[in-house]
């Protein structure tokens, strides 16, 4: 094990060295207060403190200890490589329903996302985190398998016909699909004046996840290709993530053409009339 592996371990392995890197940090604490913000007993902060001046990360001004200049560069270094694990820790489950075909995607726009999936004792996770964020949102923008086939759709189509503003863009198979599903419900949605749908013939990651861009959060959902079953949920407020999923969907918009009801007309939608009727916008 190299030298600088080894300086990874020795903080990794005491919690009471990272807190006070992070205590010291953000401010100078004398020997008291930092065993008081560490919960560290004061033989251990004595242990820390000297461990520290031996590697040259803090310095005593006085009473008090401070990060030296390679101090501040170790912490930086080392809380962004805590950060980055527990992002991937917090993503380990949904990995294989993260965007790669949608450009300019990066796994660090996602560090506080909320993750739902199916759990094996509680398959519903998924559903329960897509109604909550379409009961919280007054708009959303969207494209792909996002909202698809799911117990959801019967939130969707109710939070439409409530007024909420929906643009969505779609390939003509999942469009089928969903309109399949339930079709007066879905032509009742479709004829508000606050619902927009386009049509694209390309869209990225579409047999595998779709985006949601909603007031104050953007989404990712994830579905079997083979079922159609949502697999995975995963939504953030990050201002990073949003800049990225704003820019993917107007890409798509602009490459979109509206959607034609006629496009329909071959799909079996009605067992009794074999058509669809969507009232004209």
């Amino acid at each position: 094990m190299d030298s600088a592996t080894q300086a990874i371990e020795f903080l990794a392995r005491s919690e009471h060295r990272v807190a006070t890197l992070e205590a010291l940090s953000e401010a100078r604490y004398d020997r008291c207060d930092l065993r008081a913000v560490t919960g560290a007993s004061d033989p251990t902060i004595g242990r820390v403190i000297r461990d520290f001046e031996d590697r040259s990360w803090i310095a005593c001004d006085g009473r008090c200890y401070e990060l030296t200049a390679l101090g501040e560069f170790v912490t930086e270094r080392f809380l962004e490589l805590r950060d980055g694990m527990h992002t991937s820790e917090t993503l380990r489950e949904v990995w294989q329903w993260l965007p790669r075909e949608m450009e300019g995607f990066s796994v660090e726009q996602f560090e506080d996302a909320v993750v739902a999936y199916p759990g094996p004792d509680y398959p519903y996770r998924p559903v329960e985190r897509v109604t909550h964020l379409l009961e919280s949102t007054e708009s959303i923008r969207g494209l792909g398998t996002t909202i698809y086939k799911s117990g959801n759709l019967d939130v969707f189509c109710r939070r439409v016909i409530e007024g909420m503003e929906m643009e969505y863009l779609y390939s003509l198979p999942i469009l089928r699909a969903i309109v399949e599903w339930d079709p007066d419900l879905i032509a009742r949605a479709f004829a508000c004046d606050n619902c927009t749908v386009f049509l694209h013939d390309d869209l990225p990651d579409d047999s595998r996840c779709g985006l949601n861009i909603m007031d104050d959060r953007i989404g990712i959902c994830g579905h079997d290709p083979d079922t159609a079953q949502l697999e995975a949920v995963i939504d953030t407020s990050s201002p990073e993530a949003r800049d990225w999923a704003v820019t993917v969907y107007e890409q798509c918009r602009r490459e979109a053409r509206p959607f034609d009801v006629e496009e329909l007309s071959n799909a079996d939608v009605d067992a009794r009339e074999n058509t669809l009727y969507v009232e004209p916008r």
